[in-house]
């Protein structure tokens, strides 16, 4: 299980050093993880097996939908869902077993520059990269629901 809140910042070339704990929960013995676009401001860190499972269960329902014949009036949204894939993740590999370094793309859905801060948080089966107001207005939105959600997924 991964918790836990940290603040770091980007260095001038992007990169960011992870809390080992951190790192080590989602990366693998090379030092590969996937980096995934969540949300405006938000980006997630998955080990990339559960990743892979996780978007192969997925792509394999929607491709038995699509032999069957059952997406057929949904060709717009099949392609849009695509694109969306197409440029949602990517494989990153964590130098020195913790520091990522943040691509093009990401950084701008991110919302970040260089020598700004990030807040690193674990989500207990992933970690997430959050631009400080959007991690802030996440949580106001979110924290009071929190005890109802803790209280189902508990039972």
């Amino acid at each position: 299980m991964i918790s836990g809140e940290v603040s770091r910042t980007l260095d001038e070339r992007f990169r960011l050093t992870l809390p080992p704990e951190f790192a080590q929960a989602i990366a693998d013995d090379s030092g590969q993880t996937i980096l995934v676009k969540e949300r405006a401001g938000c980006l997630s860190l998955w080990r990339a097996s559960d990743w892979q499972l996780k978007l192969k269960q997925g792509v394999s329902l929607i491709h038995q939908k699509i032999q069957a014949g059952r997406m057929e009036q949904r060709y717009a949204e099949v392609q849009r869902l695509g694109r969306l894939l197409s440029t949602r993740f990517r494989t990153v590999q964590l130098a020195n077993r913790s520091r990522l370094l943040l691509p093009d793309g990401f950084r701008e859905f991110l919302g970040v520059s260089a020598n700004q801060e990030v807040i690193v948080v674990g989500a207990v089966i992933c970690v997430e990269l959050w631009q400080p107001a959007a991690w802030l207005e996440h949580l106001k939105a979110e924290m009071p629901q929190f005890n109802p959600l803790f209280q189902d997924l508990s039972q």
